[in-house]
């Protein structure tokens, strides 16, 4: 009997495999299929002595060179699948996930309400100033994916025979193409290119940055990367795809030897400062968020893959416990105990009770818990967690990994959320390391809070285990593999599928896995051209506003020259030029007008000020508190230590600087 017959609730997804996804796959050999065939039919046995090998003879080859598993094993993650099986039959409880079929045109509906656009149909289309305001900082490519998109709902209405305003494609970025010619400070057109995008061209070392397609794989023998380059974020990433495409066909056809599956990538060095994940205000984040799922359907668009939202069905869950319980729901009630808590109280503990029997542990993740003593531990912990009076001193090490793994899994919906787990899963099959790198970047971006820091937190764990590779005997490569089904079991195991498409399946997944614990830190970066087109928008914004105001004072017979005095910035007034004064208004020196010098860095704006402090404020540490960029061009941004004052202040003159706590 198959475990998803066995098991008491299903987890379906939309998920449906098509032709096209099939061909990426590409074919594997015959020790695969062995390999495939044997777990199936109940002939991989699960004592590690007596495992039939057959996965180390295979060989798996994709038509597009992404993933070379050339004699590499894949017997862990295979292994994790059973004991997943294993640990589901045990399990009564679990939650069922619906997905949602749509309609025709309604996902693109949805999209465009998930990219901030809804104005532009519906009831609401008359009403479209903010939309015209994203559009008008969109580079070419982003202009076409939401233009498709919009064709599509037009079409769709209009077959459906909607009273309300039925937007005219043609109108939309007619009056785009209009707002940028008229722009008043004669700055070049922003549909194709945004600024930093302007210098772009076939001689420019940074458009070409891109690395040769075909280059991939992280899932080889770990060996020190043959190059290290920087990853481009200050071009548009579908911009550098239509570049390479167009340019680089020649170099694509000589890139599938090793230099290009053992590039590796790090973070650009950026004067104006690197953007983290967390830095910036949330009006400006939601305002990340619109561009950063319309530059991932546009980079999807130029590569020629589909991608699709899913929409989960609103079921009944949970609402207490810990195991299978909705994340926002466990931290809403973590927060009661803990407030502030932003990852589950139960999820840290269990990575602290991992962490405390050592982490040099051989086989550690890989070697699972009793399912049995697992199903009581879980009964134990919802009865006892919160009360306090759970004994962790009885919870092996091994026991508190599968804990893990599990409470992973009975999310109600997966950590990856329904929406994206299938853009995360078809990550696999664009054609570059590069750019996959740069769509999960975006996805990342897009993940709803809870998860996005609950997922930091497990690959930031996870990155802590392989550290200890050479005693616990878990390299990236096998916790990739047994994190991956975890991560990504609602496609994993509920797809119906031949041997050859679970292999794909089964490798692409793992190289996703290894890529999030890998590039962590440059996932959970913004890049610098959305940041610079959220700075755009609010200088649109700011324009309209600005007015709008002037034409109410002007009916009110207000006195103007008194509204553009206050208007001014408040340090022209009291500061040189080339000087800024930075605030600090929780320390002994609230204030301090500082020199702009070429070499002068956040860091060093910081240590002026601490090297000041006295008594008990001198126990502040450099990292209690941080140097903020707040309003000009931005809401509020957190910058780091190596951001260039200068050419920051360049970006925005007549930002106020303020140094306070991260946490307030």
């Amino acid at each position: 009997m198959s475990w998803l017959s066995s098991s008491q609730g299903v987890v379906l997804t939309a998920y449906h495999p098509s032709g096209k996804d099939q061909a990426v796959g590409g074919s594997h050999a015959k020790g695969g299929e062995e390999a495939t065939s044997s777990r199936r039919y109940g002939q991989y046995s699960m004592n590690q002595e007596n495992t039939t090998r057959v996965t180390e003879q295979s060989s798996f080859n994709r038509s597009n060179s992404q993933d070379s598993l050339d004699e590499l094993s894949m017997e862990d993650y295979w292994t994790e699948i059973e004991n997943i099986k294993k640990s589901n039959e045990n399990r009564q409880d679990q939650e069922v996930v619906i997905v949602k079929e749509p309609d025709e045109g309604e996902l693109e509906e949805e999209w465009l309400k998930d990219a901030g656009l809804s104005n532009l149909f519906g009831e609401s289309a008359g009403d479209s100033q903010e939309s015209m305001v994203i559009l008008a900082t969109l580079t070419r490519t982003q202009a076409a994916a939401v233009q498709k998109r919009v064709e599509t709902v037009s079409q769709t209405l209009r077959k459906k025979n909607k009273q309300y305003h039925i937007p005219d494609v043609r109108d939309i970025f007619a009056q785009q193409t209009e707002s940028k010619e008229k722009a008043p400070d004669g700055t070049e057109s922003q549909s194709v290119r945004t600024n930093e995008n302007k210098h772009q061209g076939k001689d420019d070392p940074a458009s070409n940055l891109a690395v040769d397609a075909k280059e991939l794989s992280p899932l080889v023998p770990e060996e020190p990367p043959a190059s290290v380059t920087d990853i481009n974020l200050e071009v548009s990433f579908a911009e550098q795809a239509v570049n390479q495409k167009e340019s680089s066909k020649d170099r694509m056809l000589k890139s599938k030897g090793d230099d290009a599956q053992l590039l590796s990538f790090r973070l650009p060095k950026d004067k104006t400062g690197t953007t983290r994940i967390g830095a910036l205000a949330p009006q400006d984040m939601k305002k990340v968020c619109y561009l950063a799922l319309i530059e991932l359907t546009a980079l999807y668009d130029v590569l020629g893959i589909e991608l699709k939202q899913e929409k989960a069905v609103k079921m009944k869950t949970k609402d207490s416990g810990l195991f299978g319980v909705p994340l926002t729901v466990l931290l809403e009630q973590d927060q009661k105990k803990v407030p502030g808590t932003r990852i589950p109280l139960i999820f840290q503990k269990l990575i602290s009770r991992i962490e405390e029997g050592g982490l040099e542990t051989e086989g550690l993740l890989r070697i699972p818990g009793a399912a049995i003593r697992i199903k009581n531990l879980c009964q134990e912990l919802e009865a006892k967690f919160y009360e306090g009076i759970f004994n962790w001193e009885s919870v092996k090490q091994h026991d508190a990994a599968s804990l893990l793994k599990l409470f992973i899994r009975e999310l109600p919906q997966t950590l990856l959320t329904v929406e994206y787990l299938r853009a995360f899963q078809s990550v696999q099959n664009l054609p570059t390391k590069k750019q996959q790198l740069q769509a999960l970047n975006l996805l990342v971006i897009l993940l709803p809070v809870a998860n996005r820091d609950t997922l930091k937190a497990l690959l930031e764990f996870l990155q802590r285990v392989i550290d200890n590779k050479e005693k616990n005997k878990m390299t990236s490569m096998n916790v990739a593999m047994v994190m991956a089904p975890n991560l990504f079991m609602s496609q994993a195991l509920a797809v119906k599928a031949n041997d050859q498409r679970e292999f794909v399946m089964a490798a692409g997944t793992a190289n996703i896995m290894h890529l999030l614990i890998k590039y962590q830190k440059l996932l959970w970066t913004i890049p610098k051209f959305l940041v610079n087109q959220v700075r755009k928008q609010n200088t649109e914004n700011q324009k309209k506003d600005k007015k709008a105001m002037k034409k109410l004072l002007k009916k009110m017979a207000y006195d103007r020259e008194k509204y553009e005095k206050q208007d001014k910035n408040p340090n022209d007034a009291d500061v040189p030029r080339g000087v800024i004064r930075v605030q600090a208004p929780h320390l002994s020196k609230v204030s301090m007008a500082i020199q702009l010098t070429e070499e002068l860095k956040a860091s060093d704006v910081l240590a002026r000020f601490l090297s000041q402090e006295s008594g008990i404020v001198q126990t502040l540490k450099k990292g209690d508190v941080s140097l903020y960029e707040i309003g000009g061009n931005i809401g509020e941004r957190c910058l780091d230590d190596d951001t260039y004052m200068k050419d920051l202040y360049q970006l925005n003159p007549n930002a106020e600087w303020v140094i306070k706590s991260k946490s307030s």
